[in-house]
């Protein structure tokens, strides 16, 4: 079983920056692919970027430059650095853990993904 706690969400003008946290419970982080989705008001859950154990990234083609992700597998944490905001950055952003995978490649797929979190409110006011 894993648990993912996000934090860092919140409300900011267009142009700035927030930082997404993911604490994750258990032993096998370091062999986990996470990922970042998001949910907009009246739209589908959507990739946003993910980081396999191989340290290969993806990203969707809207927040490459802007939204760096990472990883600290000493601290069982994945961050999601989020610059030049847009109004359209605004949705409830959630971590996700594929457990114990091999993937060379982060998946973008959501379904694939077994534990998520509770979900944080990004809100970008323009």
């Amino acid at each position: 079983q894993v648990q993912l706690v996000e934090s860092g969400g919140g409300l900011v003008q267009a142009g700035g920056s927030l930082r997404l946290g993911c604490a994750a419970s258990g032993r096998t982080f370091s062999s986990n692919t996470m990922g970042w989705f998001r949910q907009a008001p009246g739209k589908e859950r959507e990739f946003v970027a993910g980081i396999a154990r191989s340290g290969i990234i993806v990203y969707i083609d809207s927040v490459k430059g802007r939204f760096p992700i990472s990883r600290d597998n000493a601290k069982n944490t994945v961050y999601l650095q989020m610059n030049s905001l847009k109004p359209e950055d605004t949705a409830v952003y959630y971590c996700a853990a594929k457990v114990d995978t091999s993937d060379y490649i982060p998946s973008q797929q959501a379904e694939h993904y077994s534990y998520w979190g509770q979900g944080t409110q990004v809100t970008v006011s323009s």
